[in-house]
């Protein structure tokens, strides 16, 4: 189950699409979408990451930073963002601990097979690092637009 709001919003370390270390009190002054997802390229994150992609202007004009965090390493990032010109930042949590902290880490069932897995789901954080909001079980088409309108 994830963290709750109205809570501060732990803070972590993660490398991002070029590598760099990012610290999520980085982005502290500024509200932050801060959205996990499963794996870059497939069908449903790929649609989730343009639908940002698409909207981004929007969310920039609002003040607000996007962030991408998959347990895929950081080259998989790499060529996601560039295939996809994604213009905001994705982390790298290879061994899902980030994911672990926010609890959207654990079992999931597919076509009859258990494995572990990023449950999708996005946080609302404010600009002084308070979480506003959890949106849980995302789906991926329109998500984009309800986190818009939790904005206004």
């Amino acid at each position: 189950m994830p963290i709750s709001a109205n809570i501060p919003a732990p803070d972590f370390t993660l490398k991002d699409d070029a590598g760099v270390e990012r610290h999520l009190s980085d982005f502290r002054g500024q509200p932050v979408v801060l959205y996990f997802y499963p794996k870059d390229d497939t069908p449903g994150c790929t649609t989730e990451a343009c639908a940002f992609r698409d909207a981004y202007s929007e969310y920039t004009q609002a003040g607000v930073t996007v962030v991408g965090v998959s347990p895929d390493k950081v080259s998989s990032h790499a060529r996601f963002k560039s295939k996809y010109k994604l213009p905001f930042t994705l982390l790298a949590d290879e061994n899902h601990a980030v994911c672990e902290l926010y609890g959207v880490w654990g079992r999931k069932k597919m076509m009859g097979r258990e494995y572990d897995g990023v449950f999708r789901t996005t946080f609302l954080i404010s600009s002084d690092g308070k979480i506003l909001r959890v949106f849980e079980n995302v789906k991926p088409d329109g998500h984009s637009v309800e986190v818009l309108a939790a904005l206004k």
